[in-house]
């Protein structure tokens, strides 16, 4: 039997078990949980299949379910009149995003040992605060683990992936066009808000997105809060403004479109990010290139100068922009730096740590559907020292020491370190800063961060691939060349 044969016969059944199962859901279950199942079936079946093919359509695939999942909950839920606190589709995106492991499995044994160094750094830290967060936070600590290490599978999946340039744009113009669907239902939302995402308003308790009415809604479009939708546009935005071929097919429209969104999300640390990473990628670039991008940089900001006045509730807009440079006057700053004294001495009151589960929308698990203690946790230093003590807190950013250290390794190549590394590099570093505002190294926004660093590693990978295959290549030639026949003839 071919191993397409195979491979059909596999997909037949895979298909046939998906269909098995969304009836016996239908049929024994409550009609709001089979619809959660037969909805979560319908989104990692293809995941899977892209998974067993190896396809490169897998990484854009899953992104579309990151993006797209929070709003198919929203619509069920106002469907049905009825608000799920917890509900099955909450975790689509982590399932299907732990497909990677397919890929990876089938390759495992050619991984590089510097990238396997830096799983096992990882590896420790998430184990040693797994057990803790067992003990103390119950079933908690499983999701929070789950929401580390999904994301993470990037980095092996991306060093043991082949991608060439071509291939590598496609990705990151995939990810270019979700941003800008994230930003055209964001401005949507805006200006008329959907009635279920007005229904998740008035249900969720989060006083911080506004209220649900036009102009005064503070804009989380698809996602599930303003913080994840303007840290994917602002992640986004960073390469379509760097490089004209990861713009996608609207170019400069696709620009001012995330742009707008993004102002509307109201989100601060998603700028600070976004001028993070250009200035990193600018540092790293070669002088004329410099330019080139500081001129795109102006041109964007002369944009926004032009636009902001004249979108509707712009003085809100321009109110939340002007904090960013009176920062000590903003009631939020001050909320935050307020937390910081408050919760900064646990750390040498509780050295080893919370454990998983301990922070975060983890902590709704062991309460009841609500948010624990540290549901809300606005300073991502202090919540990685927190849940994984000084020694663990430590040894993680070691590791993404590690990562840096590998992507500016590329500077020993002729060519120095490609836009891609840079790009990388840039992410790495800009997510190293806003540790300040929220721990960035879990559920989408990890995603998002190790699908940017693991661009960057393909890269990286593609090089060295084709740096050995030179002297396969000069081989195999003096191997057929006439001059060696020549030579053994005589």
């Amino acid at each position: 039997m071919t191993q397409a044969s195979r491979m059909t016969i596999l997909l037949v059944g895979m298909a046939l078990l998906v269909s098995l199962l969304i009836g016996y859901s239908s049929a024994t279950l409550s009609p709001e949980l089979s619809i959660q199942i037969t909805i979560l079936s319908m989104l990692l079946f293809p995941a899977f299949v892209m998974a067993l093919l190896d396809s490169r359509r897998l990484i854009p695939y899953i992104l579309l379910v990151w993006v797209i999942c929070p709003e198919i909950r929203r619509i069920q839920d106002w469907m049905e009149g009825t608000y799920h606190s917890v509900s099955l589709l909450s975790i689509a995106p982590l399932l299907t995003s732990a497909v990677l492991i397919i890929p990876i499995l089938a390759k495992f044994h050619q991984m590089e040992s510097r990238i396997y160094k830096l799983l096992i750094y990882v590896g420790i830290v998430l184990l040693y605060g797994s057990l803790i967060g067992a003990a103390k936070n119950g079933s908690g600590a499983f999701y929070d683990l789950a929401n580390y290490v999904i994301p993470l599978l990037l980095i092996p999946y991306a060093a043991l992936s082949h991608f060439d340039n071509k291939a590598l744009d496609r990705l990151v113009v995939a990810f270019s066009n979700t941003a800008i669907l994230v930003a055209v239902y964001g401005i949507i939302q805006y200006v008329m808000v959907p009635p279920w995402d007005a229904f998740w308003m008035n249900h969720v308790e989060m006083t911080s997105i506004g209220h649900p009415l036009p102009l005064e809604i503070r804009v989380f479009s698809t996602l599930n809060s303003p913080g994840p939708a303007g840290m994917y546009m602002g992640t986004a935005l960073a390469p379509m403004i760097l490089e004209k071929r990861w713009r996608g097919p609207l170019g400069w429209i696709g620009i001012i479109l995330v742009t707008v969104g993004l102002l509307i999300t109201l989100v601060r640390s998603a700028w600070v990010m976004l001028f993070i990473d250009i200035a990193i990628y600018t540092a790293v670039s070669a002088g004329r290139q410099k330019w080139k991008l500081i001129a795109q940089l102006t041109a964007v900001i002369a944009a926004m100068y032009l636009i902001i006045p004249k979108l509707p509730g712009a003085q809100g807009l321009i109110a939340r922009l002007d904090t960013m440079t009176a920062i000590q006057d903003d009631h939020s700053y001050n909320e935050r730096l307020d937390f910081f004294h408050t919760v900064f001495p646990m750390l040498f009151a509780k050295p080893q740590g919370l454990g998983l589960g301990s922070i975060g929308v983890g902590t709704k698990l062991s309460n009841g559907g609500a948010l624990g203690e540290y549901g809300i946790f606005d300073n991502g230093f202090v919540a990685i020292f927190l849940t994984f003590g000084i020694l663990g807190g430590l040894l993680f950013l070691w590791a993404l020491w590690l990562v840096t250290r590998y992507l500016l390794s590329q500077k020993k190549q002729p060519g120095g370190i490609t836009a891609y590394g840079k790009l990388g590099l840039s992410a790495l570093q800009g997510s190293i800063v806003c540790l300040v505002f929220e721990n960035g190294y879990t559920g989408l926004k990890g995603f998002l961060l190790w699908m940017v660093v693991g661009i960057g590693i393909m890269a990286h990978q593609t090089i060295v691939q084709e740096r050995r295959q030179i002297p396969d290549a000069a081989t195999s030639q003096l191997e057929n060349s006439p001059h060696k026949a020549s030579i053994r003839l005589h």
